[in-house]
């Protein structure tokens, strides 16, 4: 088994997640792709590396085999390196559970939400000249700050990535799902639900980075959200959360 390239935070946050009993979902970029030449944002037809491709079947068999847990559902990106890296995640955890005799198979569900256009902008003649200017990480700290045309409001846009994922979020104990996104989506929602204005490139989620999530709550807009990022457990008030962008 080929870790070796996973971010150590990954490693760390499995010592904190809670109780099997409480399901987790694990958002997380894509594994190790191909490099691309130039600034700015990643082609949708650059691919996963072998390296890459070995990192994420290697990562999905040390969760089922280290968070007493089991792959229930999955949603993507439609974008093909997330696709892969989900199904090679479900590859790596179903041959630990065919030696548990207990396999079954998970429906890779493709998400819009996941990908830009779809998750932030609204209009992409409006904002691609922006990410042009700015490059990924500029053009993210000016949509934390609500400051482009031709995006959601920042709020709303994050919490129709986090609706998805309650909505998508296992139902019973010991379950896990598995959303598979982008960079530049993972960072927006890690600044956003943490109050943060701004955002450096330390702060940028590597290649098979992401953060677990759960929540409490019997409906989405009433529920309290808890999430691991970087060894740190936190929690957010959707109630208050979505009252900030009525506000503004």
């Amino acid at each position: 088994m080929s870790l070796e390239l996973l971010p150590s935070s990954m490693l760390h946050a499995i010592d904190l997640l809670p109780d099997a009993q409480t399901p987790v979902t694990l958002f997380t970029r894509h594994s190790v792709r191909e490099i691309q030449d130039g600034q700015g944002l990643a082609g949708y037809d650059l691919q996963l590396t072998p390296q890459g491709r070995e990192l994420a079947q290697a990562w999905g068999a040390y969760l089922i085999q280290n968070t007493g847990r089991v792959v229930q559902h999955c949603i993507s990106s439609p974008i093909q390196r997330c696709i892969d890296t989900a199904a090679l995640m479900i590859e790596g955890a179903d041959q630990v559970k065919q030696s548990q005799h207990n396999t079954h198979r998970i429906e890779i569900v493709e998400q819009g939400l996941l990908v830009e256009p779809g998750s932030f902008v609204l209009d992409i003649k409006q904002a691609a000249p922006y990410f042009k200017q700015q490059g990924a990480l500029g053009f993210i700290n000016s949509f934390v700050n609500n400051a482009l045309p031709g995006m959601k409001h920042p709020i709303h846009g994050v919490a129709d990535v986090l609706e998805l994922i309650y909505n998508t979020h296992p139902q019973t104990a010991q379950g896990l799902s598995l959303a598979v996104s982008h960079d530049t989506i993972i960072a927006a929602i890690i600044a956003v639900i943490s109050g943060h204005k701004q955002i450096a490139q330390e702060d940028w989620p590597a290649m098979m980075e992401g953060l677990f999530v759960w929540f409490e709550g019997e409906e989405f807009s009433n529920s309290q959200l808890k999430w691991i990022w970087r060894g740190k457990v936190q929690q957010l008030h959707i109630p208050e959360f979505l009252q900030r962008h009525s506000v503004h």
